[in-house]
């Protein structure tokens, strides 16, 4: 049986230091016997004593031949809801208790050697998935707020320090920009990939332990931090660095994150298998199964109870699994009807005191802001007028399924009645594509096109990715009444009259009595 040395600098808070251990128990390797090292650094005795703990327990219950060493010297390090402010002193002090790990790995011959540090929470799956890539060194990815407000950036880089741009302050264009995008879309997607940097839970195989590998400065760099140095090093004795996106890792960077950490060990333990290899000792190890992707439905509604929203929720609870809605200040019955027809669904219901539809790119960062905060998978954006025609519902897994796509773009049908779409040169909206389905990237700096009116439903800068179509029809009916399109037309009118962000031409033919209509046919 192969050997595997887990080891860990440690110094941390009793309530992260217990969902840390918690999740190290909970991982599953195959033909692997795990030793720890870990380095006991605390400065709180219930922590030491909790490492105490755990160490006596692996070694009576699995003949674990683990180490606790305890460290000298305390420095300084301090943590808040902001950030982690790290010194020099402390900096070198982790880099040369890693290189002590790495030695002792080496020296006793272990077939691998996983760091990892003690506010990472680990998916049960995800070192075993670390071992089979077969890569020299390799890390689980996690994504970090590294200060609060900012976007999520993952722990691993293109090149240099970090990436082209900052999570507090606004990317600037270019090469490298485009670059670290189209990478930080591509780390959304389960895989394996490589990169220029990475650190914090790292698999080192047997080949590079047996090189020359070390946390310790290089004296001709001024980089910031071991793990670049780490990295450079390693780059240059010829090995290989790669990211495993399969089973991301949870950072307790903050306090505030442990309720959350509390729902990752929790989701996690509820997608261990359903199934189990044996493996050839006869000990269980654990496969788990893809789960299918989650679908939020985004939707603005106002004043609906007598038109369409109905049969839209009819039509759309058939697949999605969140509801994110916001009622722009509605003074009938849209909001009973939201519930009457999403009963049952998970739903997020927010209903404005006034009105924001003066000023639409406010309503819909509100829309966006609101449905990104539930951590989507999947967005569909859909107004209370427009649902997919009927085969939709068939076709739509295999759509969330397809791991290259970011973004589907369809075709909109103006309804002009309830079986016939308008087609003239003022209404073709269906000989164009439009965003209706976004695979949402919790990474990406999303920018919305500040325009009152005709802003898009989704961010303008979606496309960085090439958005994919699909022959899937969406079916309009916001003209489809003589009423609504007199309604349509004053708004306009009062909301635009110069027609500075439409088309005074389309405004004005909105009232043609005589338009070009054709059958639809489902």
């Amino acid at each position: 049986m192969k050997r595997l040395l887990i080891g860990s600098p440690i110094r941390q808070k009793p309530p992260v230091l217990r969902y840390f251990l918690s999740s190290l128990e909970r991982l599953s390797v195959v033909d692997h016997h795990i030793d720890y090292y870990f380095i006991d650094d605390n400065d709180v005795e219930e922590s030491s004593a909790i490492l105490n703990e755990f160490i006596t327990k692996q070694q009576e219950a699995n003949g674990s031949m683990s180490l606790l060493k305890k460290g000298e010297l305390l420095t300084v390090y301090t943590r808040n809801e902001h950030t982690h402010y790290w010194s020099n002193e402390l900096i070198d002090k982790i880099a040369s208790w890693k290189d002590d790990i790495i030695t002792t790995a080496r020296d006793q011959g272990y077939d691998g050697l996983f760091l990892i540090d003690s506010d990472l929470l680990m998916h049960p799956a995800a070192l075993q998935s670390l071992i089979l890539a077969e890569k020299d060194i390799i890390s689980t990815i996690f994504w970090t707020q590294w200060q609060p407000g900012t976007m999520e950036l993952p722990q691993v880089w293109l090149k240099d320090t970090y990436w082209p741009f900052q999570s507090d302050r606004t990317m600037t264009a270019g090469e490298d920009a485009d670059a670290a995008i189209q990478l930080v879309m591509k780390l959304r997607i389960p895989g394996i990939y490589e990169v220029g940097g990475l650190g914090a839970c790292t698999y080192i195989s047997r080949t590079g332990l047996e090189k020359d590998i070390s946390f310790r400065k290089i004296p001709n760099l001024s980089f910031w931090g071991e793990d670049r140095h780490f990295c450079v090093r390693a780059a240059a004795l010829g090995l290989s660095l790669h990211v495993d996106t399969k089973y991301p890792a949870f950072h307790i960077y903050r306090d505030s994150d442990l309720i959350r950490a509390d729902l990752f060990m929790e989701s996690t333990a509820q997608s261990l298998p359903k199934e189990a290899a044996v493996n050839k000792t006869g000990a269980p190890f654990i496969i788990v199964p893809g789960a299918a992707p989650k679908l939020t439905l985004s939707m603005i509604v106002k004043n609906e109870g007598d038109r369409y929203l109905r049969d839209v929720l009819q039509h759309h609870r058939e697949y999605i699994d969140h509801a994110v809605i916001i009622d722009d200040g509605s003074t009938d019955h849209t909001g009973e009807i939201v519930h009457e027809y999403l009963a049952g669904i998970p739903l997020t219901y927010i209903k404005n005191d006034e009105s924001k539809f003066h000023n639409e790119v406010q309503l819909r960062m509100q829309q966006w802001e609101e449905t990104i905060r539930t951590r989507p998978q999947w967005i569909l954006n859909m107004d209370a007028d427009e649902y997919f025609e009927d085969k939709f519902n068939s076709e739509l897994p295999q759509l969330l399924q397809d791991q290259t796509a970011y973004v589907y773009l369809f075709r909109l049908y103006d309804f002009w009645s309830e079986d016939q779409y308008r087609e003239d040169s003022f209404w073709n909206a269906h000989s164009v594509y439009r965003p209706f389905l976004l695979k949402y990237a919790e990474g990406y700096p999303y920018e919305w096109k500040q325009t009152p009116q005709h802003c898009g439903r989704f961010p303008q800068n979606i496309y960085s990715v090439t958005p994919k179509t699909s022959s899937m029809r969406v079916k309009h009916f916001g003209w489809a009444r003589e009423k609504d399109r007199i309604h349509k037309y004053e708004r306009y009118k009062q909301l635009d009259p110069d027609a500075i962000y439409g088309w005074k031409e389309q405004y004005e033919s909105i009232l043609d009595a005589a338009p070009n209509l054709i059958k639809w046919i489902e």
